[in-house]
């Protein structure tokens, strides 16, 4: 029998079964409700539906899977970021609309309560340190974003020179990540939104202006 010389083809790796943005969403999910280290491999290939190979194959790991959900966390927030930093002419303007922003997506019935970059890594072991400082220096860049908006401020003349943009900075920071921690807790949109009103008082010049815009009282009528 004669042989023909050709060569048998290469078996062709199975395609994958399932969508890769739809299992990567649900992953990004799971770790926000439950936070990085309380996340087993079975809560995720439950949630993502798709075997443990499956998702060593498309995501490399764990922790892989974690940061690519981070990261798409982020990319889907990044817009509204910058639309209240740059759409908004004043810099109190812009961190009043991100707090708003920010206290009715926190308490999104439609999404784990909370800020993920916050309540993900909160109760991690020494173990994954490397993840909480990943984490960290996340949250920490969005703090510069923040600054760089106060610092601003201070060059255009809206705030007085002077002014500790830093202590601005780390005053606000706190107010998002504490409203983080009350929207888990079971807040409302409402009382968010009253601590917003209350964290704006604290904008540099605030209280002058309140003063010079409160109505004066009438003096007592004279016999």
């Amino acid at each position: 029998m004669k042989t023909t010389g050709a060569k048998p083809g290469r078996a062709r790796g199975r395609p994958r079964s399932f969508d890769r943005e739809v299992a990567l969403e649900n992953a990004m999910e799971v770790f926000w409700k439950h936070g990085y280290e309380a996340t087993s491999i079975s809560d995720l290939t439950a949630a993502m539906g798709i075997n443990p190979p499956s998702l060593y194959a498309a995501f490399g790991d764990k922790e892989r899977l974690f940061m690519e959900a981070i990261e798409r966390y982020q990319q889907q927030r990044a817009e509204a970021l910058e639309l209240a930093f740059e759409s908004e002419p004043t810099a109190r303007g812009a961190v009043e609309r991100l707090l708003k922003d920010t206290a009715e997506r926190l308490t999104d019935c439609g999404e784990p309560r909370g800020c993920m970059l916050v309540m993900s890594t909160t109760n991690c072991s020494a173990e994954s340190a490397h993840i909480q400082d990943a984490v960290a220096k996340r949250r920490l860049a969005l703090k510069a974003r923040l600054k760089a908006r106060i610092d601003r401020a201070v060059k255009e003349g809206e705030l007085p020179r002077g002014t500790d943009t830093t202590a601005l900075t780390d005053f606000y920071a706190m107010v998002i990540q504490g409203m983080s921690m009350q929207a888990r807790d079971g807040a409302t949109c409402k009382s968010l939104l009253a601590t917003v009103e209350t964290a704006m008082r604290a904008w540099p010049g605030e209280t002058k202006l309140r003063t010079a815009t409160k109505p004066a009282r009438a003096g007592r009528a004279h016999n």
